[in-house]
Parts: C-alpha cells; structure tokens; sequence
C-alpha cells in the first residue's frame, strides 16, 4: 500500500491542528493509501516523522501555520499549504500526492539550474505566506506565556485588587507571590514572541538577537509593536550575516555561530530598538488611547469591530490581532477590552451549540448534532475553533452570523461595565469576573441570536434542497 506522511500545526497548537489531522487520515482512508500524520500542537510533536517514514513515503503533506521543520523533507515530492486547507482541501491534497503533480522540494542553498530554478519558484511559498508563518510562530510560543501569566496576576485579585500591595489592607503574602510569578511570565511575552519570530527566519542566531530585541522593547515601552519589528529584523539580519560570514572555513564555526553571530545581531538590534523604542511606544500609547475612547465614547461601534474580528477567522490571524490587542491593553490594567474579546470568541461554539440543540432533526444531522454537544465545552473553555467545521461547509451564510452574533455579545459586555482580568479560560475564569452572570447573559444571548439565524437559515435550505429533488 502507498504511504504518505503529513504534518500539521496551528499557531495555538489545539483545535485547528488535529482538525487537519482528522481530515487528512478520513480522506487517505477513503483513497486506500496509508498516512501517517505528525501533529505540532500546544504540548508537543506527537506521532514524529521518522526517517523510515520519511524512507517510504511517495510524498508528503505539511499543512501548518508554523514552523515544523520543512527542510526534514527535502528532495521529496511536498505540498505545502496552511493549516484550513488540510482540513477544506484533505481530498484534494492527497489525490495531488496519488497523482504525482506535487513538487520537490529544494534546499535553499541548492543550486539550480534556469530550469529548475522556475520550478523552485513555483513550489516556494509567497513572501506573504512566510512573514505570517514567522510571525504566527511568535504568537504560538507566546500564548502559554500570556495564558499562564495572566491568569496567575488575575487569581492573585480574588484577595482584592490591591492585595499584592504590601502598604494596603487587602495585602495577602500568597496573593503577592501570584502577582509576582504571573507578572514575570506575563513580561516576558514580548521577549519570547519576538524571539520565536526571528528564530523562525533564522535559527538559534535569530533567535539571541530577537529576544533582546524583545527585552529592549519592553524597557522602551514599544511592545508588541517593537517587538514585531525586533523579530522580524533580528531574523532576517542573521540570515544576511549568515551569508557574509559562509566563506569562513569549517574551523571556525563554533566561533561564528557562539561567538561572532550572537555580538553582531544583538548589538545591531539592541542598538535599533533603542534608538526606535521611544518612536514606537509613541504610536503604541497613541493606538490604546484611541482605543479607551472608543470604549468609553461608542462602546457599540468597538463592540461590532471586535465582534467581526474575534468571528471571520475563528482564531486564525484576525481573530488573533483582536486578541493580542486585548492582551496588550490587559497589560495596562485594562480589564474592560479583553471582556469583550473573550466574550466574542467564546461565542461561536455556543452558537453551534444552541442551534444544533433547539432545532436538532429539522435542521442538523445527527453527526451535526453530537459536534454541536462537544461545542457546549468548546465555548466554556473559550475555543472559538470549534465553529468551524460548520463555518466550512457555509461560510457566505455562516460566517456572518457568527459574526452578527459575537458582536451582539462584544457590545452587551462593553455596556455592562464588565471586567474580565485574565487573557484566556473561558468561563473557568468566571470566578475573577466583576460581574459573572451578567456577562454569561451577555454571551448567552449573543449566541441564540446566532443559534436562531443559523437554525432557520439551514431549515429554509434543507426545503429548497427537499424541493429540488423532487
């Protein structure tokens, strides 16, 4: 029997990942070929490629938004699309592999011939695709970081706001060390983020310059913004350095990659960012001002904007930008902007839920019915992912309730005054909430709406198709 291996991997490493997984062995089993399919997710590499695989495959399929170490398959027959497709596209993905169209994969430091240069470039990924690969691989190492940090600094609250406040009445010494533990994690965010970035692009070399980067945005006070372009920099800057220093001989390769490499990057990017840093924390301080007072001035019209956002790629890049927005400003003290970023991504899966449950038969399959169950779990644990298998097979009616719904739920929250001071949890954080039943409703309601579109939209297509055929 044929064998083809694949790779998947999401920037979070929790839905998408085993989403594409599961689409790609149901499609291999329906083609007869065997597949073996290694998952990058949130706590690791499970089922890792090895080079008897590697050895018996006719092909390969890496289906990531990530960095999952390509150059592994070199000289091989590789498709290499994002993450969605492998789970849209799986049926097509292997029928590409089956029928041998899919190209070889080059190193980039071979050499090719004019020939083989055109067909190189036509299998190399787009400029685009690359930058949001690196920069998603940034996001995917900072989240635990963000989620850990920030639910630490928000349980260290349940003493009181001021309980780490060794002068104040509140004080709690265990509250304090939550505080200090979770800011910790918390202030590194920037650091790992921009790090991962330029490691992506360049290895370990990129990855020295772009964690200083980071560390040198934090003290600028340039954040995310100065971290983005720290990354991006370090990365490609090792990667220009790399070339200059290739001529050396062999000899002096651990001077290179410790010593030389390492000094030039961090000196050239600590030096930039700090020049840059105070630029950037301008424009950083301008945005969340702007932002404050929209949420002050026309909570409505932030509520729509995040509510689209958190809803039109449920979490892919969009969703992610409301989200490290959210996340920056819950860095500041905001609690107010991530309420209603919580509240528009937990929507989603609720959605899915209610509708698979109020119209059952009338509308849904009965496998449409027990993932519409697993939703109930998905929204509480604020995994808006589990929305899209729906969202695939109709995303132009969908989509845009879903969107329609989370806004509704985004808008309720920033009316209500809601405070939600940890960056993930779903409603396991609901304990840290200043108004938890409150913004359950707000949720809660969003998601009927959308439930009761959804459910009627598909009822009037089950009719035209049942009219149809006869």
């Amino acid at each position: 029997m044929k064998k083809i291996i694949a790779v998947t991997g999401c920037p979070t490493g929790i839905a998408h990942t085993y989403m594409a997984e599961e689409a790609l062995k149901t499609a291999a089993k329906k083609a007869g070929v065997e597949i073996k399919v290694e998952t990058n997710g949130a706590g690791g590499i499970d089922n890792a490629i090895t080079e008897q695989d590697i050895a018996e495959a006719i092909g390969v399929i890496i289906a990531a938004d990530k960095d999952v170490n390509p150059e592994r398959f070199n000289g091989m027959a590789v498709i290499e699309v994002p993450v969605k497709d492998g789970i849209h596209k799986a049926n097509a993905l292997i029928e590409q592999v089956l029928a041998g169209t899919a190209p070889i994969r080059k190193s980039k430091s071979t050499e090719t011939t004019p020939a083989a240069s055109t067909h190189h470039e036509q299998s190399k990924e787009s400029f685009g695709r690359q930058i949001y690969k690196h920069l998603m691989s940034g996001v995917s190492n900072m989240l635990p970081f963000v989620v850990a940090g920030g639910v630490l600094i928000a349980l260290s609250f349940l003493w009181g706001i001021y309980s780490a406040d060794p002068q104040n009445a509140q004080y709690n010494e265990f509250a304090a060390l939550l505080m200090k533990i979770g800011g910790q994690a918390f202030g590194i965010m920037v650091p790992v983020f921009a790090g991962f970035i330029a490691s992506s692009i360049a290895g370990r070399p990129g990855m020295v310059a772009g964690f200083v980067g980071g560390l040198v945005s934090n003290v600028t006070g340039a954040g995310f913004l100065g971290g983005i372009l720290a990354g991006f920099a370090a990365g490609y800057l090792m990667l220009y350095v790399k070339k200059l220093l290739d001529p050396l001989p062999r000899q002096f390769e651990g001077l290179k990659s410790i010593f030389i490499m390492p000094l030039i990057g961090v000196f050239i990017i600590g030096a930039g960012m700090f020049l840059l840093g105070e630029p950037i924390a301008n424009i950083n301080n301008a945005t969340k001002e702007w932002l404050q007072s929209l949420q002050q001035a026309n909570p409505i019209l932030l509520g729509i904007v995040i509510g689209c956002m958190c809803s039109i790629d449920f979490g892919g890049p969009i969703n992610k930008a409301a989200y490290v927005t959210g996340t920056m400003l819950l860095a500041e003290g905001n609690f107010y902007f991530m309420a209603g970023v919580s509240a528009a991504c937990i929507v989603p899966p609720f959605v899915i839920a209610f509708s698979t449950s109020i119209f059952r038969s009338k509308a849904f399959s009965e496998d449409e019915r027990a993932a519409g169950l697993v939703n109930y779990v998905l929204g509480a644990t604020h995994i808006t992912e589990g929305a899209i298998p729906f969202a695939a097979k109709d995303p132009l009616r969908v989509i845009p309730i879903m969107m329609i719904a989370s806004s509704i739920g985004a808008v309720l929250t920033f009316l209500s005054g809601i405070q939600v001071p940890a960056p993930h949890g779903g409603f396991l954080v609901l304990p840290l909430v200043n108004k938890p039943l409150i913004w359950v409703g707000c949720i809660f309601i969003g998601a009927l709406v959308g439930a009761v579109l959804l459910g009627l939209t598909r009822i009037h297509q089950n009719r035209k198709l049942a009219a149809a055929r006869a």
